[in-house]
């Protein structure tokens, strides 16, 4: 252990104006709701991939996919462009974007339902908790890399 040493703290406190200059409170902000907005893409993504698409026979005039395209609220536009329209709700120290499918028997689907008669049930889907849980756990990693170049800035 070094006795009687000087240290010279110049260099750390232009490190910690550099990083407070380049990420202000504002850009924090847009940061996170950019995370949350890359998160709720990849979930709608997978979510859409997984939803079931109805077959019908061709004299029916019935058209499937509408539970699939319920996800972007009708619009045939990506996922990540339907996400990055979303809007991002703060909460203390929560930020939250709301993903439904309005179609009246997503919920059915989702999670099953009795047959007509009563007498049967039909199997849930579970397409959005599937990849709820998907994207929960790639969030760490997603979030890491985002972190890394968004500092990786800072320091150009």
């Amino acid at each position: 252990m070094a006795r009687n040493g000087s240290v010279n703290f110049r260099d750390l406190d232009r490190f910690r104006q550099q990083v407070e200059s380049s990420l202000g409170a504002n850009q924090v902000d847009q940061f996170i709701e950019s995370c949350a907005k890359e998160l709720a893409a990849r979930l709608l993504a997978k979510v859409i991939k997984r939803t079931p698409v109805g077959q019908y026979p061709k004299g029916s005039g019935k058209k499937g996919g509408t539970l699939r395209r319920g996800w972007t609220n009708g619009k045939s536009q990506a996922a990540s462009a339907y996400a990055g329209s979303l809007k991002v709700n703060h909460f203390g120290n929560v930020y939250v974007i709301e993903i439904i499918n309005p179609v009246e028997y997503a919920s059915y689907v989702e999670f099953g339902h009795r047959t007509r008669g009563g007498d049967g049930w039909v199997e849930g889907k579970f397409m959005l908790t599937i990849s709820e849980q998907e994207v929960e756990n790639d969030a760490p990693k997603v979030l890491e890399n985002k972190l890394k170049k968004k500092l990786g800035e800072c320091f150009k």
